[in-house]
């Protein structure tokens, strides 16, 4: 019988999916990384006129939609700052493929990609299906990823390195100046900065920056996705944006594994983008409402957290046994070692769920904490 590869073997299935097949049905879901909000109704729309009216039976190109990947440029232009030829923009199947076809069009087999730890699963794992070797880089105690620390880890195999802000699973935020020296380390030492911004618009304190608004040169290369921005987890269309040819070999990559991003979620993500914005606001606001009920929770149960700052996640210490104790009395969390070895002794918690089930799941966490400890 065929073996398998190497790079399948080196990687396992996420420790979040395992977390939910473990839980029961009608548990509270705090493990769920997205939106509890409805894809916006003038979306939606987008994609029905589109159907109905033919436009999405056949492939778009390989980019994309040229409606769509103008309206990815202006977004760039009004938020940034920053111009973008739309033909430096490809549509892709959710950031996941971005971060993907990123990865494989800048790594060669054993050169290095520093990532954050805790970080994003994909990180991990996308830079071993290139044939690549992740290099975990610690978080302060606040949770923020630290320059200097990455620019002590690059080496002469160093290929890229991966700033995430707001970041999964923590919520930190990145501050301005950190994001400037991400920038300038990219173009000192001639190594690709992939920045993942897919929660750019859940942003509670301060600002959102990326460091492609302060890169000199074209090491900088910037993923995003209307799931998170716009509530379109199911919808699949994400983007990625780069130097002209950077962007050609990235396309490489994606023609053959994708051909093009489903043509009604294109869109529908270019209504999202040029059509109101409310929603935007909205799911913020109620975020950082969450956001809070949880964290006054957590405190109350003596649960120490680091105060995220964006996106719907949080990520405290807990004590051992704490998350299968969790699962047991009905609320899914996900065990910080699922996002690294510098997760261990932490829960990731997602408080994107009604305020009502939150509160419920607060007093069931504190009731957990109390019982390991007692053990």
């Amino acid at each position: 019988m065929t073996g398998f590869s190497s790079r399948v073997d080196r990687i396992a299935i996420s420790g979040i999916r395992e977390v939910f097949e473990a839980a029961g049905d009608d548990a509270i879901n705090l493990g769920l990384g997205q939106p509890d909000f409805p894809t916006p109704a003038h979306a939606r729309q987008a994609a029905v006129d589109a159907i109905e009216s033919g436009q999405a039976d056949g492939y778009t190109s390989n980019k994309g939609i040229e409606p769509l990947r103008e309206a990815i440029a202006a977004k760039h232009r009004q938020d940034q700052g920053v111009d973008v030829d739309p033909a430096d923009v490809i549509a892709t199947s959710g950031a996941s493929e971005a971060l993907h076809i990123a990865l494989e069009a800048h790594v060669d087999p054993g050169q290095e990609v520093i990532i954050p730890d805790p970080g994003f699963v994909s990180y991990d794992a996308l830079t071993k299906l290139a044939d690549g070797q992740p290099v975990p880089v610690g978080l302060r105690e606040d949770l923020t990823l630290d320059p200097a620390a990455v620019e002590e880890a690059i080496t002469d195999e160093t290929a890229a390195f991966v700033v995430n802000s707001p970041a999964n699973p923590t919520g930190a935020v990145a501050s301005e100046d950190d994001i400037r020296e991400f920038a300038r380390i990219a173009d000192e030492h001639g190594v690709l900065c992939v920045s993942d911004e897919v929660y750019e618009y859940t942003v509670f304190e301060g600002s959102h920056h990326s460091p492609i608004e302060y890169a000199e040169g074209d090491n900088v290369v910037v993923v995003n996705s209307s799931s998170k921005l716009y509530s379109m987890t199911g919808w699949r269309l994400g983007w990625v944006v780069g130097a002209s040819e950077r962007t050609e070999r990235m396309l490489r990559v994606h023609q053959y594994a994708q051909a093009c991003a489903s043509a009604p979620a294109q869109y529908a993500a270019e209504a999202a983008l040029t059509g109101p914005q409310g929603i935007v606001d909205e799911m913020t606001d109620s975020f950082e409402r969450r956001r809070d009920i949880l964290l006054d929770g957590l405190a109350d149960h003596d649960i120490d957290c680091a105060t995220p700052r964006g996106a719907f996640y949080a990520m405290p210490e807990v004590p051992e046994g704490f998350v299968d104790e969790c699962i047991d009395r009905g609320v899914v969390v996900v065990p910080g070692e699922a996002f690294g070895d510098g997760g261990a002794g932490m829960a990731r918690i997602s408080y994107a769920t009604d305020e009502d089930a939150l509160r419920e799941a607060v007093e069931i966490m504190g009731a957990a904490a109390a019982a390991v400890r007692e053990d």
